[in-house]
């Protein structure tokens, strides 16, 4: 989160894009980044400037708004100013901070700790219900696999989502992050994993094109719309209000399914 005119441009620019693609968008910044691995990186302005920024980004776009909290205490004052709360995925098994969060009644996301199996959300989607809220979603934005990479197992939607009876979210960005590697331990990652489109090519042996999965029907994709939004960093609360879908979502990327009777096909909007 920034100071000056920044956060009400990419906000108006994003209402527009979702006007033009008719894409649910809701606006999501943080005001305080308090997991970088080190001390002098950038945090943000913190809580009381930072919900104001939030406040003129609505202003100017007319977009819900979603902030992460860290703190139990911060639960409530966001809750005042923004249409749902995210808990960090560092911070996805902290008892306290997710019946905080739940106490407040709004919409809440928790993301998957890079560490957790899809099942065990469970709990901390029981800790949110305990509090209170019950308009709820869980978001999946990697796993580690060694040290300091990602990977996505996009079996774990199915799972996380028959485990959790909540909508899921697929966190695109997040999970091509090299946690703690980029400049002054801020996340790094490699933005050409994120643009990565399998070519078309032929095989030995095989004369249809590579890049593409023929399915049969019975193993065709669980979701029940093909039309979904895909997370960059905010849930958009109405649709995690609609319980019994599977919504992913995207600040500034968009991916909308065109499915067809022989195939899935996937075309990727993005706008910088």
């Amino acid at each position: 989160m920034e100071e000056g005119d920044l956060l009400p441009r990419v906000a108006e620019r994003l209402a527009a894009l979702g006007e033009r693609h008719r894409i649910a968008v809701c606006f999501k910044a943080s005001f305080d980044k308090a997991n970088r691995s080190r001390v002098a990186a950038a945090r943000g302005p913190g809580i009381e400037r930072g919900l104001e920024l939030l406040v003129a980004a609505r202003a100017a776009s007319g977009l819900p708004l979603l902030t992460d909290v860290h703190e139990p205490a911060q639960a409530a004052l966001a809750a005042e100013v923004v249409d749902a709360l995210q808990v960090p995925a560092f911070l996805c098994r902290q008892t306290d901070l997710l019946l905080a969060c739940g106490r407040t009644g709004k919409p809440v996301n928790v993301k998957k700790g890079q560490w957790m199996g899809p099942e065990t959300m469970a709990g901390a989607l029981e800790k949110v219900r305990e509090g209170g809220s019950t308009s709820l979603a869980v978001t999946e934005r990697g796993t580690f696999f060694g040290y300091g990479d990602l990977v996505v197992d996009f079996r774990s939607f199915a799972r996380l989502r028959q485990a959790t009876g909540v909508p899921v979210i697929f966190d695109a960005t997040h999970s091509v992050q090299q946690p703690g590697q980029g400049p002054g331990g801020s996340s790094g990652g490699s933005a050409a994993a994120g643009r990565h489109t399998p070519e078309r090519t032929r095989t030995p042996g095989n004369p249809r094109p590579c890049g593409r999965v023929q399915k049969p029907e019975a193993e065709r994709s669980p979701w029940p719309s093909p039309t979904t939004l895909i997370e960059g960093d905010a849930a958009n609360p109405r649709e995690i209000a609609g319980a019994g879908r599977v919504r992913r979502n995207a600040g500034s990327c968009a991916l909308r399914a065109r499915t067809s009777r022989r195939s899935t096909r996937a075309s990727y909007r993005v706008s910088n």
